[in-house]
């Protein structure tokens, strides 16, 4: 989660990391701080709260020095003090370091190094590391940055956990180690002057030319150049790879937060994830990335979905077209589960991982154990340059753009848009009949302009959130295709406003969440024009008899039967049945936006969450 910058060039490096670190405080906005070198010290400014902070106390007792690092937090060690946020000295006060991930045995280390007579001045594991690095250093019969590198990697062979990280050290002024394991980590390359960051976004302004480091490799950056070696002490080759994101991909533009502009984005978004992967004239889709013939696809037996939060939610989506359009067994999983359940997976079984960012710690950890197992496990995800797709089988890529706020939005529907490619090139593989194909290949391009209709009705759907934007709980019910929608609203209102909300089963009303209900418990129920609309219109009159306010999704065309018993009634275009999940999604999404603006909250950098979980 946390984010890193680090810069080495000829520029004042004080202003340039500070604009990185606007740009990931996404990742982390417990506390921040900034790392440079100069005369010979490190000069360190760290504060509590947002990157405005730390601008505000560097502005008031400046830093210079052409070479520094840098760290927004999400706390996972230690209270949010300005004590315990990053960089952290080592012993000496000549080393400093920043630290993505967890380091798991940081306790008995840091017993260890007090028995030495180390004295720590935070609660934190990262304090442990550079402690580790600065003592292996001073330890060292040499004072020269191929030592300074030997340290880090001794330091980091006594570690257990993940770990991006970036040091400094006051002797080298113009010498920046980075080295990653489980927590990603980009260099960045420019002309006289070079970058490390957590994200490409944070460096996207001053070049697209970037190496993805590999878990266990260090590397060493000076303006001119770097070298790249692994914690075992081998070379390591490396790709220089050209982004495909700009500057303008990573601002809100005319927008107010970033999660109205993804949400509006989804347009292009779900083109996107379809475009070139629709064939009319073999009525399938086509999805080279799987690396699956269709020989091997149709032996498959089984398939596995597994992810986190949203991604699971998609995945739940994906699991009913799946088993409707290719009837082909399917179930999902929590990837924070996956490798510690003994589940039962036959040798036909094929596995799916779902990650927007494709570092996701424990859908990373899934995919290898998947792996481990002998399984053929392909990705979904969102950044082909990520751990998850450099490390699976195949997979498919979803387009979607770089998604800054924390709560996703354009992720979730290009994820679902995906899984019907998917369960589509399946069916027809098996059972699907051509004429079904080209049909469904038509509904499918009917989507972008569906989904310019909901958003069209922003103005209705906020007017709505607003009249309930003072509940403390609330309700979402939903059946089949539209019951992982009502876990991912209530998710979605719970993240930006902190309203108590619950998805479930509508037909699951009766037996138990129907106490919940009262004159003061909104429920939403998630009611498109489908083959259960009238079983849902059942569970509307239960909850209108006990004196609940329901809001209904519905589809035009059937308005007039949910407005006769809801309080408030939004209608989405019809559609064929598998696309709903995709409208309805959206309309959740404006809702639980309108609320917490309503509300007051800060949408895109919700109280205690972060946008990319990387760690367990």
């Amino acid at each position: 989660m946390c984010g890193i910058v680090g810069y080495v060039g000829r520029a004042e490096a004080a202003p340039i990391l500070l604009e990185g670190l606007r740009r990931l405080e996404y990742r982390g906005y417990d506390s921040a701080g900034v790392a440079t070198l100069e005369e010979g010290c490190v000069s360190v400014r760290k504060e509590v709260g947002r990157i405005d902070d730390l601008k505000k106390a560097i502005g008031s007792h400046p830093i210079g020095g052409t070479t520094g690092i840098s760290h927004t937090r999400w706390a996972t060690h230690g209270k949010v003090t300005r004590e315990n946020a990053h960089p952290h000295f080592d012993r000496s006060g000549k080393l400093a370091l920043v630290h993505n991930g967890v380091i798991e045995n940081y306790a008995s280390l840091r017993a260890q190094l007090e028995e030495e007579g180390h004295i720590f001045q935070s609660q934190t594991d990262t304090e442990v590391l550079a402690h580790l690095v600065g003592r292996a250093f001073d330890r060292s019969s040499e004072r020269t940055q191929g030592a300074l590198v030997a340290a880090v990697r001794d330091a980091l062979r006594q570690v257990t956990g993940t770990y991006g990280i970036g040091v400094v050290h006051a002797e080298f002024p113009g010498l920046i180690i980075g080295a990653r394991r489980g927590s990603p980590l980009v260099l960045g390359i420019g002309k006289g002057e070079h970058f490390l960051a957590s994200d490409v976004s944070a460096i996207v302004s001053h070049t697209r030319d970037v190496v993805y480091l590999n878990d266990y490799e260090i590397a060493a950056i000076t303006e001119d150049g770097f070298t790249l070696s692994t914690v075992e002490g081998l070379g390591a080759d490396y790709n220089v790879t050209t982004v495909d994101m700009t500057d303008e991909d990573v601002g809100k533009g005319d927008y107010t937060h970033f999660m109205l502009k993804e949400i509006h984005e989804q347009v292009r978004s779900v083109t996107d994830a379809m475009r070139g992967r629709l064939s009319h004239e073999e009525a399938t889709a086509k999805l080279g990335g799987l690396n699956m013939t269709n020989a091997e696809l149709r032996s498959v037996e089984r398939i596995v979905l597994t992810g986190c939060g949203t991604a699971l939610h998609a995945a739940m989506v994906g699991e009913y077209l799946i088993e409707h359009l290719a009837q082909v067994p399917t179930e999902c999983e929590f990837a924070s589960e996956f490798r510690y359940r003994n589940l039962p997976m036959t040798k036909d079984t094929l596995v799916f991982v779902m990650s927007q960012s494709g570092e996701t710690a424990d859908t990373l950890a899934a995919l290898r154990e998947s792996k481990r197992k002998g399984h053929r496990t392909l990705g979904i995800c969102n950044n082909v340059a990520s751990t998850i797709a450099r490390e699976s089988d195949g997979g498919v890529y979803m387009h979607a753009g770089p998604e800054i706020g924390v709560a996703a939005t354009k992720s979730f529907t290009s994820q679902v848009t995906v899984l019907a490619l998917i369960a589509l090139l399946l069916g027809r593989i098996r059972n699907l009949s051509s004429a079904a194909g080209s049909r469904i290949i038509s509904e499918m391009e009917t989507l972008p302009d569906l989904i310019a209709k909901v958003l069209a009705k922003e103005e209705e759907i906020a007017a709505v959130a607003r009249r309930y934007a003072q509940a403390k709980v609330m309700l979402f019910m939903g059946r089949q295709l539209n019951y992982p929608v009502a876990l991912e609203g209530a998710l979605k209102l719970k993240e930006i406003s902190y309203i108590a909300a619950s998805g479930y089963p509508s037909a699951e009303l009766k037996h138990g969440v129907i106490a919940l209900v009262n004159a003061e418990t909104p429920s939403v129920f998630i009611a498109p024009d489908d083959a259960v609309f009238h079983k849902n219109l059942s569970n509307i009159e239960e909850v209108k008899a006990r004196g609940g306010p329901v809001i209904a999704i519905g589809t035009e065309g059937k308005g007039g039967e949910l407005s006769l018993i809801c309080d408030d009634v939004i209608l989405i275009p019809q559609a064929p049945e598998i696309l709903t999940p995709i409208l309805t999604s959206i309309v959740l999404q404006i809702f639980a936006y309108h609320i917490a603006v309503e509300l007051g909250c800060d949408v895109d950098k919700p109280r205690n969450l972060a946008k990319s979980v990387t760690v367990e």
